[in-house]
């Protein structure tokens, strides 16, 4: 998976997940992962550093459910979510480009 491209999704997620001013749910990284794990079935997926290297950042998910999240963990051990939704889909094979 291109890690650049979950740390745009990423990006794009806390622009809209969000409203404006408002901060992301935050709490200690174990109770997090515990509650993914726990209530949402969800395993890590895909993982990469944000811009500047100021987070973790991940994107777990749930193949039986359906459900996905996006934290972010920061140097201090605090761990946000993101953005959430339903409807994980696993990445499709890359098409090769096509000469024209």
């Amino acid at each position: 998976m291109n890690y650049l491209r979950v740390g745009t999704v990423a990006a794009i997620a806390t622009l809209s997940a969000c409203p404006a001013g408002a901060e992301p749910p935050c709490s200690d990284r174990d109770r997090v992962l515990e509650r993914l794990s726990g209530q949402y079935q969800e395993t890590r997926r895909a993982i990469g550093l944000s811009a500047g290297g100021g987070a973790i950042i991940e994107l777990f998910a749930s193949a039986e459910t359906g459900s996905w999240s996006i934290i972010a963990t920061r140097p201090d051990g605090r761990t946000c979510l993101i953005a959430s939704g339903d409807a994980f889909a696993a990445p499709l094979p890359a098409i090769a480009d096509e000469e024209a």
